[in-house]
This record gives C-alpha cells, sequence and structure tokens, in this order.
C-alpha cells in the first residue's frame, strides 16, 4: 500500500494480498509536547549528527523521507526551497531516512531509479543538492523508532526548548506541479517563530509506508513468487522483429539483444530482471532477443530459468547478420549486448552498445515521460 492513512489500514491490505501474516505495530508517533528524542545518525557528507549539532537553532524541523517514494521526491524540491526560505530565520532543517534498505521490495521502486541505501542517499543528495542534512537510520531505526513516523515524507517541528509543536505533512498538495493552499508545516515555523500557538498541531500524513526492518520478511515472500513465474523462449522471425521494433503498444520497451557467447550480455541479466521487477507494473516492458542458433534453444531456456527472466523472450536467428542489423537497428553495428529504449511507434530514445550501465538505464526509464517519478 504506497498511500496510507492510518498503519491499521495498512496491516488489512496486505493481509490479505497475502504478504503478511502478521505484523509489527508498536512504532507509536511522538505525541505534541514530548521532547525531541536524541540521536547519533550519520549523513551523506559523513559527518555524524545529534540534537545538539542544531543547538542554536530557535526552531527544529525534522523530516523523515527517503529515496525511493514518489511523494518523498514530489516534497525534495519544497523542502530545498523550506531551508533557503528560513535560513536566516534561526530555523533547522534536517532529514532522516528511516528505510531498511532490506525491508524494501523492487516493485515498490517503481518510481524510483534509486533505493534506500546510504550510498544511494548520497548519489541523491547529489543530484539535487540537498542544502540540508540528510540522515541514514536504516541500519538500527532507533531514532525512528523513537520519533514514529507513518509514512514518508512525515515531518516533526520543535521549538526553542525542542518540545514536539506539529506533527504531520508538509502541506496537502502532493503534486510538485501545483501550489499547494494549506502550508502546514510552514504555518507552524511561523507561528514559532513569533512565539505563537500552533494553528494546526497534528495533520494526517501521505506517502509511502515506512520500511521497517521487520518487513524483511516481504521481500523474501515477493522474491519466492517471482521466482516461480514461468520463463519462456519464443521464435522471432525477420517480419516480427520488425514489427516488434515499431512498438505498437502503448508501453516504453527496453529491447535487450544479446549472445550466450558473450560475457557482458551474459552478466547483464541480474539487472536486467531487477529492472523488470521495478517497472513492469507500469507502463514498460523488457523484451529480450537473443541471437543464436535454433538448435541452442534448449540451452538458452535453461539459462533465462535460472537467471529468472520470466519476461518476454525471443530466439531470433538469421544467417545474413547485415540483414539481422536493419532488422533491429541500421546503426548499431552488431556487437554484443545491445539495449534500446523504444517509445510506441517505433521511436529509438536511448540505445547502448556494450556492457550495460544498470544505473543510467533504470535513470533514462524512470524520466522518460510514459512514467515519470510521480503517480
Amino acid at each position: 500500500m504506497r498511500y496510507i492513512l492510518s498503519a491499521g489500514w495498512i496491516v488489512i491490505i496486505l493481509m490479505l494480498a497475502g504478504f503478511v501474516s502478521h505484523y509489527h505495530t508498536d512504532h507509536k508517533t511522538l505525541e505534541i509536547g514530548a521532547a525531541a528524542p536524541d540521536f547519533q545518525l550519520k549523513g551523506v557528507d559523513d559527518k555524524t549528527y545529534n540534537l545538539a549539532s542544531f543547538k542554536n537553532a530557535q526552531v527544529l524541523v525534522v523530516v523523515f523521507t527517503c529515496n525511493h517514494c514518489p511523494t518523498a521526491q514530489a516534497y525534495e524540491d519544497r523542502l530545498i526551497k523550506m531551508t533557503i526560505d528560513y535560513a536566516g530565520k534561526s530555523v533547522a532543517v534536517v532529514a532522516i531516512n528511516p528505510n531498511d534498505p532490506a525491508s524494501l521490495r523492487l516493485d515498490e521502486l517503481d518510481f524510483s531509479d534509486l533505493g534506500d541505501s546510504f550510498d544511494e542517499m548520497k548519489i541523491r543528495a547529489g543530484e539535487k543538492k540537498f542544502n540540508f542534512p540528510y540522515l541514514y537510520d536504516g541500519d538500527t531505526e532507533t531514532a525512528s523508532k523513537a520519533y514514529g513516523p507513518i509514512a514518508t515524507p512525515h515531518v516533526f517541528i520543535f521549538d526553542r526548548d525542542r518540545k514536539l509543536r506539529y506533527q504531520g505533512r508538509v502541506d496537502e498538495m502532493e503534486n510538485p506541479f501545483k501550489t499547494p493552499t494549506n502550508t502546514d508545516a510552514r504555518n507552524a515555523i511561523d507561528a514559532l517563530l513569533d512565539h505563537r500557538e500552533v494553528p494546526v498541531k497534528t495533520t494526517k500524513v501521505f506517502g509511502c509506508s515506512v520500511k521497517w526492518s521487520e518487513k524483511k520478511e516481504l521481500v523474501q515472500k515477493a522474491k519466492e513468487k517471482w521466482a516461480k513465474e514461468p520463463v519462456y523462449l519464443n521464435i522471432l522471425s525477420e517480419d516480427s522483429v520488425k514489427g516488434l521494433m515499431k512498438n505498437p503498444t502503448g508501453k516504453l520497451r527496453l529491447i535487450y539483444i544479446w549472445n550466450i557467447q558473450s560475457g557482458p550480455s551474459i552478466k547483464a541479466f541480474p539487472d536486467l530482471v531487477s529492472i523488470n521487477r521495478m517497472y513492469r507494473d507500469r507502463d514498460f516492458e523488457l523484451i529480450s532477443i537473443c541471437i543464436d542458433e535454433p538448435a541452442k534453444r534448449n540451452q538458452l531456456l535453461k539459462f533465462l530459468q535460472q537467471q529468472e527472466a520470466s519476461n518476454i523472450n525471443f530466439l531470433f536467428s538469421a544467417e545474413d547478420k547485415n540483414k539481422m542489423i536493419r532488422a533491429i537497428n541500421p546503426l548499431w553495428s552488431g556487437g554484443f549486448p545491445y539495449t534500446m529504449l523504444v517509445e510506441p511507434g517505433g521511436e529509438i530514445v536511448y540505445s547502448n552498445e556494450g556492457t550495460i550501465d544498470a544505473a543510467k538505464l533504470k535513470t533514462n526509464i524512470v524520466n522518460n515521460h510514459l512514467l515519470g517519478r510521480y503517480p
């Protein structure tokens, strides 16, 4: 469940879906008036932060957020802007990632090119030029359990005495391209700076559920389910490959041309399988085309089964290599592997000959207009 109103609904929905037999709900959210729990957390700048790191701030804004969640991504620019707007007003903003990366399923990465590991946090912070500390709590979740965020993002705002005066959403508008009308977090900050009572102390949060460490079992169950999916390898004719390249679907196609004798071709398959599991529930499909002899079909199928490649797989045999290249893409020189992103209508918007760069490929996929980072 991505969008949530309460932890209880998450439990019910996940149980009905068969993902969990039980779920821990002992992460109580910090109450208004409570003292800010201290923490010792490492930031993406490799410095360690605690409450004392922000002792000079009149107002402390603690935001629990992450990399992968589309809602969290939608609020990144607003958090950057908030930090800028209050920079000279004794307001400190700090972000904490509460998620255990090992509790994040691949299909929960469908709106992202990055997971929630510390190294990936460094990448996101660098790409977005975060102007606030971005701290990692995914290994122990000690700070996260003390604060009790329900979703990412979840904001906790403390006064000069580090008493909680507001907890909830940033504002009511998830769409990053629209202007919010209820700027709840900013209203709370302004009230505290003016020594006024915070007008609205608590609001509902929305976004992605926190990936607590106890959710690792969901990841394992998903892996077991995916491992049981059937794997097929069908013969592809020259006429069929021309139609395939025209892409009459409404989906973004990742077409991967490979050969079992090519080391880089074989090495890429784990990344390709992961990419397929990440995005296949959206307007995306992975098609692999092996260029080899039909007599090797059983060998090739066995390899694909070992890789759990339950995407669309074809075996294309062509005695005339130039004819094969023309059928797929005249710009391809014929080296393996060859990777393309093909939009509906046949436009090739990304291509790469040789070893794939999985990170770059994921970025190109999620930034394509057919998918995007926001619902």
